[in-house]
C-alpha cells in the first residue's frame, strides 16, 4: 500500500503491542500490599487482575467492597484476585484501612502499586481518551496455565458488575472441562453449545447424538 501526504497514519508512532487473547499473559514482578508479587508464581491457579483509577475515590471504593464480597466464591473456583492502580503501597494500605474502619469491609487480596505505570502500560490499562495518568477499569482473566483468556474494559465513570466476572470464570472453566462453548446469556446449569462440525461425517454423527439441534451448525446439550 502506498502512503501519501494525506495519509493519516504517515509518521504516526507504532501502536504499543498489547497482550492478546489466547497468548501468555506478560509476566511482571511488582510490590503490593501483600509484599512482592510475580505473576508467574500464580501458575496452577486462575487470576482475575483488575485495575482502578485511584485510591480514596467513590466508585473505586464501592468496587473494592464488591470484589471483597466475591473473593471467597472466586477462591472456591481456584481464582486469585489482584487489584492495581498507579498509587503507592502506602496509599493502598491507608485506603484499605479506611475501608475497614469506615465501611466495615476487609480487603483480602493484594493491591499492586504501579507508580511508574509499567504494568498498566504493558496491559493497556492507560487509555489516553480517559486519562493519561490513571488506569481505566480493566479486568484480565488469566488461566491456570498463564494464558490470557478474557478482557473487560470500563470507563472511569462506571463501576463493574461482579456477577459477570464470576459468570465468565465459570464459563471459561466449563469450556475447558467439557470442550463446549457457552451461548449468549449463559448461566451455570444452562444448556451449552456443541462445537460446530468440521466434516460431513461429524455432521451426520451429531444427528445420532441426541443433541437439541436448531440447525446443522447450532446444537445444544445439557452437561
Amino acid at each position: 500500500m502506498c502512503t501519501g501526504a494525506n495519509d493519516p497514519f504517515a509518521g504516526a508512532p507504532p501502536a504499543p503491542s498489547l497482550p492478546g487473547l489466547g497468548e501468555p499473559a506478560p509476566d511482571f514482578l511488582v510490590e503490593s500490599t501483600h509484599g512482592p508479587i510475580r505473576l508467574s508464581d500464580y501458575r496452577g491457579r486462575w487470576v482475575v487482575m483488575f485495575s482502578h483509577p485511584a485510591d480514596f475515590t467513590p466508585v473505586c471504593t464501592t468496587e473494592f467492597m464488591a470484589f471483597a464480597e466475591i473473593a471467597d466464591e472466586l477462591k472456591s473456583l481456584n481464582v486469585e484476585l489482584l487489584g492495581l492502580s498507579v498509587d503507592s503501597v502506602s496509599a493502598h494500605l491507608a485506603w484499605v484501612r479506611a475501608i475497614k474502619e469506615k465501611m466495615g469491609v476487609e480487603i483480602p487480596f493484594p493491591i499492586i502499586a504501579d507508580l511508574e505505570m509499567k504494568v498498566a502500560k504493558l496491559y493497556g490499562m492507560i487509555q489516553p481518551g480517559q486519562s493519561s495518568t490513571a488506569a481505566v477499569r480493566a479486568v484480565f482473566f488469566i488461566d491456570d496455565k498463564g494464558i490470557l483468556r478474557g478482557m473487560l474494559y470500563y470507563p472511569l465513570s462506571n463501576g463493574r458488575y461482579m456477577p459477570e466476572i464470576v459468570r465468565l470464570i465459570k464459563a471459561f472453566q466449563t469450556t475447558d472441562a467439557h470442550g463446549v462453548a457457552t451461548p449468549a446469556n449463559w448461566q451455570p446449569g444452562d444448556k451449552v453449545v456443541v462445537p460446530a462440525p468440521k466434516t460431513a461425517a461429524e455432521m451426520a454423527e451429531r444427528e445420532k447424538a441426541g443433541y437439541e439441534c436448531k440447525d446443522w451448525y447450532l446444537c445444544f446439550k445439557n452437561l
